[in-house]
């Protein structure tokens, strides 16, 4: 009981862990992206302080091998903590998966401005640069770093490189870099890819919505079922076997 105890002790602090990661990930982004304003990052976590993550592993594998003890305690408690450590890494932070999906919704509306710029006759640098200014936000970030290496004379390809991380824009940075090898109008090109990016939107939302009833029977039929065994056939098999016997 007391081997329990402890190692259940161990999986709530790695559970605790686990969900701080994406907050000190986060934080430590900050105040690295501050750099003349603020410390370091490391003023908030000194470097005695041990890594959440590889912590949170560490606790998990400790449970283990307390659970099951001797040789197979210690083997599983190596592998739980590998698994643990490499499952950890891989949790998007909570900050990050709403930039992503910031950007990927704000990235339509950027295609149409981008558009409505160049057919007032703006240049592409100059475009961007006021399409980032006027949209703000993740996007409008990545945006500036894409007209000031355009204003600066960076190529095409090191400029809209800038746009990788965003889903979806690989075809907007892929429009552009055709029209500047080709010279062809990219105002109509961004039009079209506005609304593919919209029509790809209202798909991924239907599917997710579809996706979401499917899962929601799971949970469902695992409550009704039983329920339904019990109230329903036990009563019945009960008074056959009794007329039976």
């Amino acid at each position: 009981m007391f081997r329990q105890a402890i190692a259940a002790g161990c999986l709530a602090v790695a559970a605790v862990l686990a969900l701080s990661v994406g907050t000190r990930v986060n934080a430590a982004r900050r105040l690295r992206g501050l750099a003349r304003r603020t410390q370091p990052a490391e003023r908030v976590r000194p470097a005695w302080w041990p890594d959440p993550v590889r912590l949170g592993a560490g606790l998990a594998g400790v449970a283990v091998l307390i659970v099951l003890g001797g040789w197979p305690g210690l083997l599983g408690g190596i592998l739980a903590a590998v698994a643990a450590d490499r499952g950890l890494r891989r949790i998007e932070p909570r900050a990050a998966r709403e930039r992503r999906l910031r950007e990927a919704a704000d990235l339509p509306l950027a295609a149409d401005l981008l558009a409505a710029a160049m057919r007032a006759g703006a240049p592409v640098d100059r475009s961007v640069l006021a399409v980032a200014e006027a949209l703000g936000g993740p996007l409008g970030d990545r945006l500036g770093r894409v007209g000031r290496t355009l204003l600066l004379g960076g190529g095409p390809e090191e400029a809209w490189a800038h746009l990788a991380p965003v889903p979806g824009a690989d075809r907007l940075a892929g429009a552009a870099l055709r029209s500047s090898n080709s010279g062809a109008a990219l105002a109509g090109a961004l039009t079209r890819l506005a609304d593919d990016l919209r029509g790809d939107r209202g798909t991924a939302a239907e599917a997710s919505a579809r996706r979401a009833g499917v899962l929601i029977v799971l949970p469902l039929g695992l409550c009704f079922l039983p329920a339904f065994i019990l109230a329903g056939l036990v009563p019945v098999i009960v008074a056959v076997l009794g007329d039976v016997l």
